[in-house]
């Protein structure tokens, strides 16, 4: 099962290093490039070692960060006003690594922190993704970036590509990848910096944003991030569980309308394997297993993971496989110790 995940995930991988979100011929716009998507991605490759996909994964983010770089030199050096068009925008053509300037809810602030925290993660756990002293020189404009749009308090869309909000999951992902990067030698961060980030999220959680009170992105606080407190953590997954888990996934949010059929809200099926890891980690036994035959059972006739299905039905949409989904699976089922 494992083996065939990472010939279906390798099989959504270009040969620039980025990920399509799905499929390269879907006709949804998931053949292209999402920076976030791709960073959730690599997991499955780093659960199962292949460490030099993984590097060449990272690099090649680094080189689209690289290529944009005059333009997250214009927002440390100008931060206001903070029109959408100027922030790092989350999709990118897959081959070319042109940005899509298509309004697309672009404004996507943890997909900037997850790539500190993951780069910084790999370079202390002794995986050496920094190549010279451009990459070092991106990484720290990063950090400059994310403090000129003051992350402890910018609304941005969110990991859902939603309504320009203050989230919870995009500030935790910045002060994650602030606390991991700043461990690298040549990188700086200040104390403030991080220590406003964790402010507001105290003032927030358990809640994602002014307007959802519990949302499936918050499950990123726990894993990849560890940045909830133990008492977060609880009120995190019992409301993700009393009132988003389904039979076929988890819906992002109470009332969400993308692929809602019938006011059914759509059920995602990655949310299963991102239980099963976070309760795998948590050395619970009983629901890992749970959660990772309901990863089993939500695969389609070829193993994939399908984005979604439409609530309370056996379709699934036409973003299948995806890649996010399949990495987690992975994740779940490998043994990454």
């Amino acid at each position: 099962m494992i083996a065939k995940s990472i010939a279906i995930l390798e099989s959504l991988l270009h040969p620039s290093g980025l990920f399509s979100a799905s499929r390269k011929d879907v006709k949804t716009g998931y053949n292209l490039c999402w920076i976030r998507d791709t960073v959730y991605a690599a997991l499955g490759f780093e659960a199962v070692k292949n460490t030099a996909a993984v590097k060449k994964v990272y690099h090649a983010l680094l080189d689209l960060l690289l290529k944009h770089e005059y333009k997250i030199d214009w927002m440390i050096r100008q931060p206001n006003p903070k029109a959408a068009f100027r922030y790092i925008h989350a999709r990118y053509d897959p081959m070319t690594m042109k940005e899509l300037w298509e309004e697309w809810g672009n404004k996507q602030n943890d997909a900037i922190g997850v790539i500190l925290f993951k780069i910084g993660e790999l370079e202390n756990k002794g995986v050496k993704i920094i190549r010279n002293r451009a990459d070092l020189r991106i990484l720290q404009k990063l950090v400059n970036y994310i403090e000129a749009i003051h992350y402890w308090h910018d609304k941005d869309n969110g990991m859902w590509e939603g309504n320009e909000e203050v989230h919870a999951s995009s500030i935790g992902a910045c002060v994650a990848g602030l606390k991991t990067i700043a461990k690298i030698s040549g990188i700086e961060v200040s104390k403030q910096l991080i220590e406003n980030g964790e402010k507001a999220l105290q003032q927030l959680l358990p809640r994602e944003s002014e307007s959802k009170e519990v949302d499936l992105a918050l499950l990123s606080l726990i894993y990849p991030y560890d940045v909830a407190t133990p008492h977060q953590r609880e009120m995190i997954l019992k409301n993700v569980e009393e009132k988003l888990v389904r039979n076929k996934g988890v819906v992002r949010y109470v009332g969400d309308k993308y692929y809602n059929e019938n006011g059914a809200e759509a059920e995602w099926t990655f949310g299963f394997p991102w239980l099963a890891i976070i309760y795998k980690q948590l050395n619970n036994p009983e629901k890992y297993a749970h959660y990772t035959r309901k990863t089993l059972e939500v695969m389609n006739e070829k193993g994939e993971m399908p984005e979604l299905y439409y609530g309370k039905t056996d379709r699934h949409n036409e973003n299948t496989p995806l890649a996010w989904g399949q990495a987690l699976c992975i994740t779940a089922m490998a043994d990454s110790e």
